[in-house]
């Protein structure tokens, strides 16, 4: 199952992208987060940036990519329903392997704390990687709890 945050492209050129995440006051995940005090997850804000990511990676002739690590990330704002999270994400770095370095920012769009910073971080995006059965059942075996 693939969930999609981008609601729109804003832009797209060179090795840059924004992009938008609209937040609908009746996104299920909202009534948990919180209750009384509904705001946009974090993890959902990293996310949006991860395919915006995606997106500009890939349109430059990159094959599927996914993140690799995750560094130095930090929250500010907080994105309530009716506002939205605008995302910028920026290549930084290409490498030979295929792996990109990538800096994002995250901006509200709305209210009072519009154009505040949500979120902003480094991170990569690297190639999909396919394994092989054999190795796909080691990697579970070493990584799985008795």
């Amino acid at each position: 199952m693939q969930f999609t945050f981008l609601d729109d492209i804003l832009s797209l050129e060179g090795n840059r992208i924004s992009a938008r995440k609209r937040v609908d006051p009746k996104e299920p995940y909202l009534a948990d987060h919180f209750p009384g005090f509904p705001i946009l997850p974090g993890v959902l804000m990293l996310e949006t940036m991860v395919q915006a990511a995606r997106h500009l990676c890939e349109s430059q002739g990159s094959g599927p990519v996914v993140v690799g690590q995750v560094r130095a990330v930090k929250y500010g704002a907080m994105v309530k329903p009716g506002h939205a999270l605008r995302v910028e994400v920026n290549i930084e770095e290409g490498e030979d392997s295929g792996t990109y370095l990538c800096r994002g920012t995250g901006f509200v769009e709305g209210g009072p704390n519009d154009g505040d910073t949500a979120i902003s971080g480094r991170f990569t995006m690297r190639p999909v990687q396919v394994l092989n059965a054999a190795h796909a059942a080691k990697q579970e075996a070493e990584t799985t709890c008795s």
